[in-house]
């Protein structure tokens, strides 16, 4: 059975309720991003090696990754951090993030540049695939196929319905899928202009695509309704033009992947 637990599901900055984005995949001990929820990820270490999936590299998307020092052995049984990443965005993290003047000493991560792997490679019995997204500054997808299920990370993007990404997630069992804006006029365009999604754009993607299991992510951290993106308004407005199952992200939930 693999788990996914919500570490952090907010975007921009943490709020009382939200850190910023990051998940873990217990099994086959997968992160996806490293934003300010990492310290939740203590608790849950169970193996010696960690894989870390980076979408981009905004510090919302990668603070975390200066908390590592906390997380491995002795504290937990993390002896070995391998950081997935496109080549630019991992120079940047090691030129940039962990500049001397910004933070004293980088944990000991083994970096694997996408490129040098290929579009789709294999992480013990999953398959990996990395795709390009539209956003400022450029980031990536992952869609990850596993024994017992698929699921597509899809964040920081203006949802399209036509966007070459999704047919690479055409199709998962499970899509989480950023959502930071909600229908307004005035928020569609600010999702436009900062590179982000609104809520009846994801929906109607999603169920043209054939995702049955759709988590929204990546929320405005200000707005701490417990709708913060009018998902109950977008909903009556499609009708039945969305997908079968669709989940509000929240900080400390998580997911069984093989309930299908």
């Amino acid at each position: 059975m693999t788990k996914l637990h919500c570490l952090g599901t907010a975007g921009y900055h943490p709020s009382e309720s939200r850190h910023t984005s990051c998940f873990f995949l217990d099994t086959p001990s997968i992160l996806l991003d490293a934003g300010t929820s990492v310290f939740r990820l203590k608790s849950l270490l169970r193996s010696k090696s960690l894989s870390i999936f980076l979408s981009h590299t905004h510090l919302d998307h990668v603070m975390g990754l200066t908390f590592f020092w906390d997380l491995l052995a002795p504290h937990t049984p993390l002896e070995t951090i391998h950081l997935y990443a496109t080549e630019a965005k991992l120079k940047a993290v090691e030129t940039h993030l962990f500049h001397p003047d910004l933070f004293p000493v980088i944990p000991p991560f083994e970096f694997h540049p996408l490129e040098e792997l290929g579009a789709r490679f294999q992480l013990g019995s999953t398959q990996c695939t990395w795709f390009p997204v539209e956003h400022p500054g450029g980031a990536i997808g992952f869609r990850l196929d596993m024994p017992g299920g698929s699921l597509g990370y899809v964040t920081d993007t203006t949802c399209e319905t036509g966007a070459a990404y999704w047919k690479e997630v055409q199709g998962v069992d499970w899509l989480i899928h950023e959502c930071n804006f909600t229908d307004a006029p005035q928020e569609r365009q600010m999702a436009i202009h900062t590179g982000h999604s609104w809520t009846s754009a994801v929906l109607s993607a999603a169920k043209d695509h054939g995702v049955e299991r759709l988590i929204l992510t990546h929320l405005n951290p200000l707005v701490e309704d417990r709708d913060p993106i009018g998902l109950e308004a977008s909903k009556r407005s499609l009708g039945t033009h969305v997908p079968d199952h669709i989940y509000l992200a929240e900080d400390g939930k998580s997911f069984d992947l093989s309930v299908r």
